[in-house]
């Protein structure tokens, strides 16, 4: 079976999925898709630019906060107030870009934390704006063409749809010349200097992608919940977002997508079932470490051609 054929088999089994599942997996798939292109973002700047960051959850709470309060206390539309968060959300990863920018590696790392948790702490303490610990409630879910999306199987398509654009476009410029010198910024910075090419542009304007996939995750964060809390903007989902990177394969289109799977059902499957999920996340990161420190896309994909080479 070819690449294609298999990916149109999957892209098959996915749009089935409803047909054959409860709602409450259909809910999860849901929750799957939104972490995906969250991961997938953040996969971007880990796992082709070498920029491991630890702040990628500004942009998903920001883009969340910012269409509630358009819809909420502006009384903008979802259809008015969605782009306009897509817009802010983006000029502040162009400023925040500006700032981590400053540095890589560690420094890139601490700078990132340093940021989100600026924001953070400002979620939590303006009260008057975000209402603090009790968060935004009330918010509605957009109805596209007419079709409301307050039945589970309409957002799972809905969230299908983005996900799979949001997958495509960001494969197509991985793969681009642009996507192969941010590899080579990657690897070899000074090499790609003498060559003529401005590595921090490269990296800024990966930073401003990555940012603007972070909050298109946030946008579909906040009409599948209907609730925004500064939990969004936390260290801890920032964390959850690498983690699901390193786990699936980084530097690889379906690991971000693996890695996603495997954290929201272990939170919101297994949790029902084990008091210390998060335990349990821990000792799977662990074995897949140990097992496959590549991931478990390159990993499973390394068996497959050493079975194959056996056989």
């Amino acid at each position: 079976m070819t690449r294609k054929a298999g990916i149109a088999v999957l892209v098959a089994l996915l749009a089935a999925f409803p047909f054959a599942a409860g709602e409450f997996y259909v809910n999860l798939a849901s929750q799957v898709f939104i972490f995906a292109i969250f991961a997938a973002s953040i996969n971007l700047l880990l796992g082709y630019g070498g920029l491991p960051s630890l702040g990628h959850a500004s942009y998903l709470g920001v883009a969340a906060y910012a269409s509630a309060l358009l819809t909420l206390k502006a009384g903008l539309a979802n259809w008015a107030a969605a782009p306009l968060a897509l817009i802010g959300t983006t000029l502040m990863a162009c400023f925040f870009g500006l700032i981590a920018l400053r540095a890589t590696g560690l420094g890139f790392l601490m700078l990132t934390l340093a940021l989100s948790q600026v924001l953070w702490g400002t979620a939590y303490r303006w009260i008057a704006l975000t209402e603090g610990d009790n968060g935004l409630r009330g918010i509605n879910r957009p109805a596209p063409f007419g079709v409301s999306l307050d039945d589970a199987s309409h957002f799972y398509y809905f969230a299908l749809a983005v996900t799979l654009l949001a997958l495509w476009l960001m494969a197509r410029f991985v793969a681009s010349p642009f996507g192969a010198a941010l590899r080579g910024t990657r690897d070899q910075p000074r090499r790609m200097a003498a060559l003529g090419h401005d590595v921090w542009m490269v990296r800024w304007l990966t930073f401003v992608y990555a940012g603007f996939w972070g909050a298109v995750s946030g946008l579909l964060f906040v009409y599948y919940h209907k609730y925004i809390h500064p939990i969004s903007l936390s260290l801890a989902n920032s964390a959850e977002g690498l983690l699901a990177v390193i786990a699936g394969g980084s530097g690889t289109l379906a690991g971000p997508v693996v890695g996603a799977a495997i954290v929201m059902i272990l939170k919101n499957y297994v949790s029902a079932y084990v008091e210390r999920w998060n335990m349990l996340l821990g000792f799977v990161f662990v074995a897949i470490v140990v097992f496959m420190p590549e991931g478990v896309v390159p990993g499973l994909k390394r068996l497959w051609q050493r079975s194959r080479s056996r056989a």
